[in-house]
């Protein structure tokens, strides 16, 4: 089994529209969207949900008003100011808790219990290229990494019990934690550009992530022709970082009539945009072949 992860440095660089494409090209896979704070795979692979489940990212306080007698301990030990109101309304504010539980462990009373707090759901679907997990956080939810991490150990539980050889990841965007849970333990690493100078210091700083944990790379430039210089700037910089090139992608309105449609490019053309995309695909599969490039 395979875990290839396609990430970018920012949002908007077309790395789900690359995800899509490659799940059509690559026959049946197992497909992740760990894209949790902006998941859209499933508006283009349209996924029917076999189950869902809901997603608990910590604890949360919550104050027992009877057994409370307003000695106001809760309030003073609380760093993130959660606690206000008196006595029996005397309440938790569940957005700024961070379930530490100091306040439930110097109450007097034990008038302070740490709950399970719902972040948000996560799914089991099928698609007509092969078994999806996504998940969606709800708003202002937070352990993002971790919700990752749990689509990342679904995905290779139904890899393995399917027997399917690839699973193709939908990373997040930057450098934080749930990009670190996305690439973890993976094979490779696609990471989707633009040839703007934002776009080069993105790769620079992704990159680094990617040899920080040793895990083997390879460049992509969507859009290159609009601006080939920087393009051979990106291409410079994966020479010198000992990153592989997985290919460009050019500039194409096929892209947007696809997207409309809801279909993967793939799908839409087989030229254009859509050729760069299989030539990618190409050079993924030659780099797992063949023990690839320099990590």
């Amino acid at each position: 089994m395979k875990q290839i992860v396609i990430i970018s440095g920012k949002g908007g660089t077309g790395k789900t529209s690359l995800v899509a494409s490659l799940a059509a090209l690559a026959g049946t896979s197992v497909l992740a969207d760990c894209d949790v704070d902006a998941a859209d795979l499933h508006l283009v692979v349209k996924p029917s949900s076999v189950s869902k489940h809901e997603f608990i990212g910590g604890k949360v306080a919550v104050i027992d008003g009877e057994r409370c007698i307003d000695c106001g301990s809760c309030v003073d030990l609380c760093r993130f100011n959660a606690i206000s109101g008196e006595s029996e309304e005397r309440s938790v504010d569940p957005i700024a808790c961070e379930g530490c539980g100091v306040c439930a462990w110097f109450c007097p009373e034990q008038a302070i219990a740490l709950v399970d707090s719902v972040e948000g759901e996560w799914h089991l679907s099928e698609t007509r290229f092969g078994p999806m997990v996504h998940a969606r956080l709800n708003p202002a939810g937070e352990n993002s990494g971790k919700l990752v991490s749990l689509l990342r150990a679904e995905a290779r539980f139904v890899a393995e019990s399917r027997q399917i050889d690839t699973v193709l990841i939908d990373g997040s965007p930057g450098i934080g934690c749930p990009v670190i849970a996305s690439i973890t333990g993976a094979d490779l690493v696609l990471v989707v550009t633009e040839p703007t100078l934002s776009g080069l210091h993105d790769f620079d700083r992704v990159i680094g992530l990617t040899k920080h944990f040793g895990i083997r790379s390879m460049a992509v430039v969507n859009k290159y022709d609009l601006n080939e210089a920087n393009t051979r700037q990106v291409e410079e910089l994966a020479t010198r970082l000992g990153t592989g090139f997985a290919g460009r992608i050019r500039f194409d309105p096929a892209v947007t009539e696809a997207q409309i449609e809801g279909v993967p490019l793939v799908e839409h053309s087989d030229n254009g945009a859509a050729a760069d995309m299989a030539e990618v695909w190409k050079s993924a599969q030659w780099s797992l072949s063949a023990g690839g490039f320099m990590k």
